[in-house]
C-alpha cells in the first residue's frame, strides 16, 4: 500500500514533498546532514547571498522571545562565489552520491544590479531555483527597503526576470500597509512564485540595564509567535495572485505546515524550529504525511486552498 503523494510544482519548480528550509535558518544543509539526510526534503534553500560578501552586524544581534527569536544578522555571507565553491559543490557530490535535493538559491542586494549580478554569477551553477529577497535596504532609492516600495518591487523582479529562465520566487516583507499589493506586483513583474513571510520588525529591552538587547536596537521577529500573521497574509496572496506561494512564519510541526497549506500555500519553508530541533524539517514532512493518510487525503495538492470560509 502506496502513502499519499506529497510531490508539488512550486512555479515550475518539482518537489518530492512541499518542504524546503527558510533561508538563513540552515546555512546549505551540511550541518543538518549529520543528523538526517537532508535529500529527504523537497528542496534546500539556502543562506541569501551577495555578490561579494557582507560583514553583518555587530553582536549581540541574537535574542529570545516569548515564542519567539529575534535576530539581527545583517545578512552576513561570504559572498557567491564562495557559495558555489563550498556549498554548492558540497550539495552536488552529494547528489551524485545519493538521491539529489533541488537547491534554491536566496539572492540579497543592496541595489537593483547587485541582484542581476548574483544571478549571473550563478547561472552556471547547480541551482534549481532562485528566491529574490526583497527585504534589504536599496542604496538605489534612498535606503527603502525595496519590498517597501511597488516601483521598486517591480524594477527588481523585472530585472532579475530578465537574467534567468529559472525559477524566480519573490520573498516578501511583512513590514508593509498591504501585503497584497505588493504580491500584485511581484507577479506582474515575472515572479514565478512568492515566499512569505520574512521577519517582522521587533525590538526586546533589558530592563535591568535599560538597554536593547539587540546591539542595532531593533531586528526580525520569527518563530511560532508570528505564525498567526503569516497565516493571514498567505491566505490574502492567495486570494491576490495565481503564482504559487512559499509559506513560512512559525512552522514547527506538520500540522502547521497544513494550516499554511490550507491558506493557500503551495510548499512551506520550516526556519526557526532548526534551531531548536535540528530534526525539525524532516519531522514537518513526515508531520504533513502522517496528517493526509488520517484525512484520508491521497494527494497533498488538495490541500491547497481548501480552507473553507
Amino acid at each position: 500500500m502506496t502513502g499519499p503523494k506529497l510531490a508539488v510544482n512550486l512555479g515550475g519548480l518539482a518537489m518530492k514533498n512541499p518542504v524546503t528550509t527558510a533561508s538563513g535558518t540552515f546555512a546549505a544543509g551540511r550541518e543538518y546532514d549529520q543528523f538526517y539526510d537532508v535529500a529527504r526534503l523537497g528542496a534546500v534553500t539556502t543562506k541569501g547571498v551577495s555578490l561579494d560578501g557582507w560583514p553583518g552586524n555587530d553582536s549581540p544581534r541574537i535574542a529570545e522571545t516569548p515564542s519567539g527569536m529575534l535576530n539581527s544578522i545583517g545578512l552576513q555571507n561570504p559572498g557567491v562565489k564562495h557559495l558555489v565553491e563550498h556549498d554548492l559543490a558540497w550539495l552536488s557530490e552529494k547528489a551524485l552520491a545519493g538521491e539529489p535535493v533541488p537547491v534554491i538559491v536566496n539572492v540579497s542586494g543592496h541595489g537593483f544590479d547587485e541582484y542581476v549580478q548574483v544571478i549571473e554569477a550563478l547561472e552556471e551553477a547547480p541551482v534549481d531555483a532562485y528566491e529574490v529577497n526583497i527585504s534589504c535596504p536599496n542604496v538605489d532609492a534612498g535606503g527603502m527597503t525595496i519590498g517597501c516600495h511597488v516601483p521598486s518591487v517591480e524594477e527588481v523582479v523585472r530585472r532579475c526576470r530578465a537574467a534567468t529562465r529559472r525559477p524566480l520566487i519573490v520573498k516578501l516583507t511583512p513590514n508593509v500597509t498591504d501585503i497584497a499589493e505588493i504580491a500584485r506586483a511581484a507577479e506582474a513583474s515575472g515572479a514565478d512564485a512568492v515566499s512569505l513571510i520574512n521577519t517582522l520588525l521587533g525590538m526586546a529591552v533589558d530592563a535591568k540595564r535599560r538597554r536593547p538587547k539587540l546591539a542595532r536596537v531593533v531586528g526580525g521577529l520569527s518563530g511560532p509567535a508570528v505564525k498567526p500573521v503569516a497565516l493571514r497574509m498567505v491566505w490574502q496572496c492567495h486570494n491576490a495572485v495565481g503564482i504559487p506561494i512559499l509559506g513560512m512564519g512559525g512552522i514547527c510541526t506538520g500540522e502547521d505546515a497544513v494550516e499554511f497549506m490550507l491558506c493557500g500555500a503551495t510548499a512551506v519553508a520550516v526556519g526557526t524550529a532548526n534551531f531548536m530541533d535540528p530534526l525539525a524539517a524532516a519531522r514537518v514532512v513526515d508531520g504533513i504525511a502522517a496528517y493526509c493518510e488520517e484525512q484520508g487525503v491521497d494527494d497533498v495538492n488538495e490541500l491547497i486552498g481548501a480552507l473553507e470560509c
